[in-house]
């Protein structure tokens, strides 16, 4: 993979991409040369390197953190050189280089990339403290190894047996089968899999391809995704108001959001249809599995529960903080910011073991093959469910300052358009259904990278294009997991005051407007319904609810438009607080009811906005001028991305509706 160095950028000098020249390729960032690359073994990592040069484990670099102005300065080798700095009279000088060979392990599949200081770190924040348990660890690793298949086969097949009538087979399965899976990739090489799964592909679906004419192919392809759309949706039984009338409207929405995007596209003729077709299929293929199967919805609910049980560990500690009343209480501040502060705790210690790095890798070189993306955004995609807006853009922070104008428009667009993991257990103690949630969460990941790439396709050069590449996490380096633990608890902290204060202040203002405007509406008649900001978002965007496929019966329409509006002027939280305990809203539908849910599931507001902003201008001041002028643009699309899953929810809904519905609660 040949890639290329961006000059020493001048004063006034702005963000480039430039070409390089003939015979002269640069590596951009020290952390892709091979040279500075290295391995070591996490516990769930591999320690078998093929006959390839491939592995298991995650790729790190070393001595690669810098101010990132002074990359242009550093000179790059092939494998066989080692890193070298060129100085003539005090100045450093680019000098041509034969680029590096990469192998095809490489290519494909995701690196986890570290800044880690200083040339000889090799431990990933692993000190020799912990040196004899690991050295013991890896000369029995297959006695433990056959210890854990016992011990989770043992805990399978008991449990088929003493609960075959009363729980479901299917997640204690998957369960199982994952872990035994994995144990034995240990030992066979996973490109035997891989590689079989590819023969098949390269001579089934790339044969029928290949015989299609270009021409042909992206018209083709949409026509079958639409095919595939229609059938799922219109086949089923009716129920209720889930009619085929109210799904053709839903279609007719989907129609209309992409066709707007299409025409109001930057860049109409670089479109990337693949990265659209596959996005906007994926996402109905998720919609279709939980809402349909019984299998899907039981994952997901086996998913959601777990999440829900991570409340009851938060609420423990609220209740030792205060009293075990006050632990109960349905508050933001007591229900959402402790379990937010305990997931972040967690996720750190789940960073030091590198078992996230390890998940997002395996996930975002799926979305890098599935979707055509470029690394850097499938990494983004892959961790903002799990981790945050912000924190998901800091997984890439090395790269934001070279990243093109598509690119920071796209991992925007994924923080607005899903909420995280520690946002959504916090929400499901408000009573909302956890199932919709957890899935809206996944369905939005494909949509948000479709409807940003109608909207801002890519025209440039992309820095991570051909692999998909994770920094280690320099900031929150811990010592051991308790180390990170306690990291994680100080990280929560600043995240949970950051939301407290930006909530405040963002409601708090949206108040003035709205008291001022309410003031001025009295001399006008305007009492019923009063003149504020919802107000008139919520008339604008009755087309919108429409559109979705809301059933057009007594006022529904007009107060899912009114909590469409209320999420994006204040947040999701306050949305999903008039949902489930105004009184207006009692009466919704339950069709109504679960498209509003899967309306409201998303950062796409304006403080997120403001988050947004801060948070990629601090990674890339150089890039601040961009962030501002994409950020609009982004919170429309992922405000769009999330709508799109609920008109999804609005096609595939039939019989399992009422398992999805939440009354509202008594305000006493």
């Amino acid at each position: 993979m040949a890639v290329e160095t961006n000059p020493p950028v001048g004063d006034g000098d702005k963000h480039q991409h430039h070409t390089p020249v003939a015979g002269m390729d640069y590596n951009p960032d020290p952390a892709l040369n091979p040279a500075n690359q290295h391995t070591h073994a996490h516990h769930h990592h591999s320690a078998r390197i093929d006959a390839a040069g491939g592995h298991d484990d995650a790729v790190y670099t070393s001595g690669t953190s810098m101010d990132p102005s002074l990359i242009s300065t550093q000179q790059h080798q092939d494998n066989h050189h080692a890193h070298a700095h060129a100085h003539t009279h005090g100045v450093d000088k680019k000098v041509p280089l034969t680029p590096p060979e990469y192998s095809d392990n490489e290519k494909v599949e995701a690196g986890v990339v570290s800044t880690g200081r200083g040339s000889g770190s090799t431990s990933h924040g692993h000190d020799d403290s912990g040196g004899r348990f690991t050295a013991f660890y890896r000369r029995f690793r297959p006695a433990f190894h056959l210890a854990y298949f016992l011990l989770f086969t043992g805990w399978w097949v008991a449990s088929l047996i003493l609960h075959k009538d009363d729980k479901n087979w299917v997640v204690p399965f998957l369960l199982w089968l994952a872990i035994s899976l994995r144990l034995l990739f240990y030992y066979v090489p996973s490109r035997f899999l891989s590689n079989a799964i590819r023969w098949v592909w390269s001579h089934t679906v790339l044969v029928v391809y290949e015989l299609i004419p270009q021409a042909f192919r992206i018209p083709l392809g949409a026509l079958g995704a639409l095919a595939v759309i229609i059938v799922g949706s219109f086949a089923s039984e009716e129920v209720a108001d889930n009619n085929r009338a109210n799904r053709a409207v839903s279609l007719f929405g989907l129609v209309v959001m992409i066709f707007v995007f299409w025409a109001t596209s930057a860049h109409r003729s670089r479109i990337n249809w693949r990265t659209v077709i596959v996005g906007m299929l994926a996402q109905y293929i998720i919609g279709l599995f939980v809402l349909r199967t019984g299998v899907g919805y039981d994952i997901f609910r086996f998913i959601a529960d777990r999440a829900g049980d991570l409340l009851g560990f938060a609420r423990e500690g609220v209740a030792f903080l205060t009293n075990e009343p006050t632990s109960k209480l349905v508050w933001f501040f007591f229900g959402v910011i402790p379990a937010i502060i305990f997931f972040i705790s967690l996720v750190q210690v789940l960073y030091y073991i590198g078992f996230l790095q390890w998940f997002i890798k395996k996930f975002a070189t799926f979305v890098f093959w599935a979707l055509g993306v470029s690394g850097a955004e499938a990494v983004v995609a892959a961790a903002t469910p799990f981790i945050g807006q912000g924190e998901s853009a800091m997984l890439v922070r090395p790269f934001v300052p070279h990243m093109t104008k598509a690119e920071l428009h796209q991992i925007m667009t994924c923080g607005f358009a899903t909420i995280s993991g520690s946002v959504l257990v916090g929400y499901i103690q408000l009573g909302l259904n956890a199932e919709v949630l957890v899935s809206s969460c996944i369905m939005s990941i494909p949509a948000s990278l479709a409807i940003s790439k109608l909207r801002y396709p890519e025209t440039e050069e992309t820095l991570t294009a051909g692999r998909v590449v994770i920094p280690d996490d320099d900031e929150h380096k811990a010592e051991n997991a308790l180390h990170a633990f306690a990291n994680g608890a100080w990280l929560g902290i600043k995240i949970g005051g950051t939301i407290i204060a930006s909530l405040l202040c963002i409601i708090a203002f949206v108040g003035l407007i709205n008291g001022l405007m309410t003031w001025w509406g009295r001399y006008l008649n305007i009492n019923d319904p009063t003149l504020t900001l919802q107000t008139i978002l919520g008339y604008l965007l009755y087309p919108v609810a429409f559109l979705l496929g809301v059933p057009r019966v007594s006022n529904d329409i007009y107060l899912v438009a009114r909590l469409i509006a209320q999420k994006v002027i204040t947040n999701e939280y306050k949305a999903f607080e008039e949902l489930t305990k105004d009184e207006a809203y009692a009466e919704l539908s339950p069709r109504s009811r679960l498209i509003a849910m899967f309306a409201l599931c998303g950062f796409g507001n304006i403080g997120s906005l403001g988050i947004q902003i801060g948070i990629l201008g601090q990674l890339a001041p150089s890039r601040g001028g961009d962030v501002s002028r994409l950020a609009v643009s982004a919170l429309i699309s992922g405000v769009t991305a999330t709508l799109t899953s609920a008109t999804v929810a609005g096609l595939v809904i039939t019989t399992q509706v009422t398992n999805f519905s939440t009354a509202p609660q008594s305000k006493g």
